[in-house]
């Protein structure tokens, strides 16, 4: 009795909402108006946390912090790791004000990469889209088959593909918005930020030396779990979107691939307060010049 009471009182509420606010609130835990037209969106903890501190005039609603950084107001929404969290964090947005997402927290790099090293911050050029999410997109706007590029997936070099993504497909950054990081970072710090391509997967814990072999065929030199799907859907919804990255190990490496070995890198922790540091930098700009 009690259950179907508060069904009833649930209904009537969501009359008086539409479908679209009710799936921000639903997700965000606040409604869409509380939410800026810049978005930051750290992955995991550590990231947003220190992004949190930052904030200045700081509110929160729900899984949205709202603030100051470098007199720009931004929101900062945790998305969770992986593509699908990062999907319905965008699916969201695109129902609020939002013009601008960036994306901002660790990825991997590559060993053996002459070019990237532990610390380096990385604004991807384009992702390959080897995760479960952007497939489910494009199948079900297949006007994105005649707008992206593909590959077939360079792991068939060194294994038979038994299942996954025999076609990658290749998503993109808004480039203004990638550039204005790039150059901001490559000024604030030469040398340690770099323009690569980057591979995105959902399987943490299956990047075999098969797999990085695979990735070096295509001079890819970093990885994470998020950019791909950010940037289609950027492009499928007209929103500006980025990733600045920065790397945390080095998959393959027998000191510093973080899954085989208990020694993390002096430069770690340096990466991404230099991340954060040239995302902030470059906000005011971001703002004058994208929204």
């Amino acid at each position: 009795m009690i259950n179907k009471l508060k069904s009833e009182l649930l209904n009537f509420g969501l009359k008086f909402i539409s479908l679209d606010e009710k799936i921000v609130r639903m997700f965000l835990e606040t409604k869409p108006t509380n939410i800026n037209e810049i978005v930051i969106l750290p992955a995991i903890k550590i990231v947003m946390k220190k992004i949190v501190q930052k904030l200045q005039e700081k509110r929160v609603y729900g899984r949205v912090y709202n603030g100051l950084l470098n007199g720009v107001r931004v929101s900062v929404i945790r998305s969770l790791v992986g593509c699908p969290n990062c999907a319905i964090t965008v699916e969201c947005l695109k129902r609020c004000k939002t013009k601008t997402i960036i994306r901002v927290d660790f990825c991997g790099g590559i060993e053996g990469s002459k070019d990237v090293n532990v610390g380096d911050v990385l604004v991807p050029k384009l992702s390959y889209c080897d995760d479960g999410t952007s497939p489910q997109y494009i199948r079900a706007h297949t006007e994105l088959l005649t707008q992206l590029k593909s590959i077939s997936n360079p792991i068939t070099k060194f294994q038979n593909l038994i299942t996954g993504n025999h076609t990658v497909f290749i998503s993109k950054p808004n480039e203004q918005l990638a550039n204005l990081l790039l150059n901001e970072g490559q000024t604030m710090f030469p040398n340690r930020v770099k323009n690569v391509d980057f591979w995105t997967t959902d399987a943490l814990f299956c990047e075999s030396f098969d797999f990085i072999n695979a990735l070096k065929t295509l001079n890819v030199q970093g990885i994470d779990m998020e950019s791909s799907i950010l940037f289609l859907l950027g492009s499928l919804y007209n929103l500006k979107t980025a990733s600045i990255l920065s790397v945390s190990d080095l998959p393959g490496h027998p000191q510093y691939d973080m899954l085989h070995s208990n020694e993390l890198h002096p430069d770690m922790e340096n990466g991404i307060d230099n991340a954060i540091k040239i995302l902030i930098k470059a906000l005011p700009r971001i703002k004058s010049d994208l929204t």
